[in-house]
């Protein structure tokens, strides 16, 4: 990454911002522990895999013809 960039002058606003609060660790631990909890456990209990359940191993087929089923009049 150039020093110029976007990309780099964005992460060293944060990297700087977070390093110089006393409480940066802990809010970088909160944000993980959040994300940890968003997609793994909300997932796993709330979003299950419907392709997986009604596809039966044809995802392909299975969404192809259920498409051409919904465009029928």
């Amino acid at each position: 990454m150039q020093k110029g960039s976007f990309l780099h002058r964005a992460f060293d606003l944060y990297y700087d911002g977070f390093r110089s609060m006393r409480l940066g660790k802990t809010l970088w631990a909160i944000i993980l522990i959040k994300l940890f909890i968003i997609f793994a456990i909300l997932k796993v209990f709330f979003f299950p895999n419907f392709l997986k359940e009604h596809a039966g191993g044809d995802e392909a087929g299975y969404v192809a013809g259920s498409l051409i089923e919904r465009s029928s009049p």
